[in-house]
């Protein structure tokens, strides 16, 4: 049953366009709430005030969620599917046709309502994260302790430790038990199914009932049993990260727990932070690229600290509420804490993406050596993974990635000389820095960036400069030539802190492999553009940024220029640039535009379009990110499409 869903996934009955449904919401979040209908969930934007239960009749323009357009990184639509959502809806009208009345309803809206959007309160009992910024939950996954935030076994045990403590002053173990398995199965309904809270309710539940009833059933297969019957609820929690996680962690300390244990609480939690950062380093690694060495000192103080003081007094505090002044100082402690931690950068290391079998064969090693404490295991395991970070010091092969940031540019060049990112695009809505530059560079087991290249000051293009510098590794920047506008000079600021180094109008770099067009100073900050020239392998690629008719023509008469094998196209295929001239002369064989997807600007322009008909187009609205691979003397292509 379990591989009939994996492999045959539930498709939707709706298409994209008009469409009017009629549902149930069953989740409310702060800018959109689903919809259960009577075939799929949906994903509806608003900021009405609904109720749990509501029945709604919604008209609007429903979409396909966002894909991923740039491998290795977050795919929001896989990850909606996992949760029965394949639409997203922007309503034009919405009319509420009568309510569901539900005991679990009811009291979650009431318990949110004490709450009172107490973002911890929200996160520890309910498991909504969605109020806490998100870098504060980056700070908690930069330090390897964003497994304390989401409700799992350990509060589970917690909380079931507690009510049978309670209840065993007046009932015997056995009813104890019962009415506790009672409470925690209200509690799994209330906060939703996630892969942690059913696995923590579960292992109550066969554990303490194996124990109770004396099933002598083995605490592996129990195990076992909780995993099967987890993945036939709900098979796509196999591809959750939180799921392998926890159960892996789980099993680990299951199969070690005699070896654990010693009189001296700090060496026994020592222990067992070390064996859980062993166990989930390649789900780490698969899912973030990165692992940080402190988490295992940081998890010492956190683990006890939240274990055994924060989340108890979350439960206080619900039912107390004039303490949430000194419930609200210790949070702000912890996510200063937090903060301050996730910037040191020592301890930190970057490894490339690898297929998965090999994450795969990492974990089997480990779980060998959980199982049968012979040494042989980790010591090949770490072997392994030594060979996997340096393995990419070895490569000779240069890619140029053409990354999908929109409506802007970035382009990365990684090769074994030097990293070099042009430009970082920019996008006021959100963090481009965070979702697709920082974890795709990580992907590919880059650490740090050697030049930052900046093609001029425009928003687009150097949007997310002053925040991609603030959170990774920047050894210098390269501005264009011209007066600094407002933007540079911000970004000068944070370098001259940094004591980041940075140039202006250079001419080239990397021995002369890339070279800057430079032909003069422009009234116009497009015109200004650092243009740049590459060869590599005797393979030529033209950066144009943003330079316009004026500039080519310049450049044309300044430098001898044919037969580009890669062009990138200037200013996003506007009009203003790609003159015919300047194409038929070049005569590129590939031109890849950076465009962002119905864009305002109606770019890229027919007119450049037709000047580029002898040339193979990629576009970033269409193809996504594209990837030129060189290899061998021979280039390679790939492009991840939405």
């Amino acid at each position: 049953m379990v591989l009939f869903h994996l492999f045959f996934p539930k498709e939707s009955i709706y298409q994209e366009g008009f469409l009017k449904v009629e549902g149930k919401v069953i989740e409310i979040k702060p800018n959109h709430i689903i919809l259960k209908t009577s075939h799929e969930n949906i994903l509806v934007a608003t900021t009405t005030s609904f109720h749990l239960g509501d029945v709604l009749e919604v008209e609007g323009e429903a979409f396909l969620p966002t894909s991923s357009t740039t491998k290795y990184l977050f795919d929001y639509r896989s990850y909606l599917k996992q949760k029965n959502i394949f639409y997203q809806l922007t309503p034009t009208s919405i009319h509420k046709r009568g309510s569901s009345f539900s005991v679990i309803y009811y009291l979650k809206e009431k318990m949110v309502l004490l709450m009172n959007q107490e973002k911890y309160l929200l996160c520890f009992l309910l498991g909504d994260k969605s109020y806490i910024d998100s870098s504060i939950i980056r700070s908690y996954q930069e330090n390897g302790i964003s497994h304390l935030f989401a409700i799992s076994g350990m509060h589970i045990t917690l909380i079931a430790g507690s009510l049978t403590k309670l209840l065993r002053k007046k009932y015997s173990e056995e009813v104890a038990y019962k009415y506790c398995s009672c409470i925690l199965l209200l509690y799994l309904f209330l906060v939703g199914f996630s892969p942690s809270i059913l696995r923590g309710v579960s292992f109550y539940l066969f554990f303490e009932g194996n124990r109770i009833y004396y099933f002598y059933i083995k605490k592996e297969n129990i195990f076992i049993l909780i995993l099967s019957l987890s993945l036939i609820y709900n098979p796509n929690y196999i591809f959750d990260a939180g799921f392998q996680f926890s159960y892996l962690i789980s099993f680990s300390l299951l199969e070690f727990s005699s070896s654990l244990n010693s009189k001296n609480m700090f060496i026994g939690l020592l222990k067992v932070s070390s064996l859980s950062f062993l166990v989930g380093l390649p789900v780490c690694l698969y899912h973030y690229y990165q692992v940080n060495l402190l988490s295992i000192l940081y998890n010492l103080f956190y683990v006890p600290f939240i274990s055994m003081f924060f989340f108890p007094f979350t439960f206080i505090v619900f039912i107390f509420p004039f303490l949430r002044g000194i419930y609200s100082f210790f949070s702000t402690i912890l996510e200063a804490s937090s903060l301050f931690l996730s910037h040191i950068s020592f301890g930190k290391i970057v490894f490339k993406r690898y297929p998965f079998f090999v994450y795969i064969i990492y974990e089997i090693l480990i779980l060998l050596f959980c199982i049968y404490k012979k040494k042989k295991y980790l010591y090949l395991f770490l072997f392994l993974l030594f060979i996997h970070f340096i393995l990419p010091n070895f490569s000779s092969t240069t890619t140029i990635h053409y990354l999908d940031v929109g409506q802007g540019d970035s382009i990365l060049i990684h090769s074994k000389e030097n990293n070099i990112l042009i430009d970082t695009g920019g996008n006021k809505s959100h963090s481009i820095t965070f979702n697709t530059l920082i974890p795709y560079i990580k992907s590919l087991g880059i650490s740090s960036v050697d030049y930052l290249i900046l093609s001029h000051g425009d928003y687009d293009h150097m949007g997310e400069a002053y925040s991609f510098i603030e959170n990774y590794k920047v050894k210098n920047v390269i501005f264009n030539c011209g007066d600094f506008n407002t933007l540079e000079k911000e970004l000068i600021k944070l370098l001259d802190s940094k004591k980041i180094r940075y140039y202006q109008c250079v001419d080239s770099i990397n021995q002369d492999s890339i070279i800057f067009l430079n032909t003069g100073l422009y009234d116009n900050e497009n015109d200004n553009s650092n243009v740049i020239y590459m060869n590599i392998s005797n393979y030529q690629f033209l950066f144009m940024g943003d330079a316009g008719i004026k500039r080519e023509n310049d450049i044309l008469d300044e430098y001898d220029l044919s037969n580009i094998d890669v062009l990138k196209v200037g200013h996003h295929g506007s009009r203003t640039s790609s003159g015919k001239e300047f194409i038929d002369e070049i005569d590129p064989k590939y031109s890849i535009i950076s465009v962002g997807k119905n864009n305002r600007y109606g770019h890229p322009n027919k007119e450049v379009l037709s000047n580029l008909d002898n040339s193979i187009i990629y576009r970033t609205d269409q193809n996504g990110s594209i990837m030129f691979k060189i290899k061998n003397n021979k280039i390679i292509i790939e492009t991840c499409s939405p």
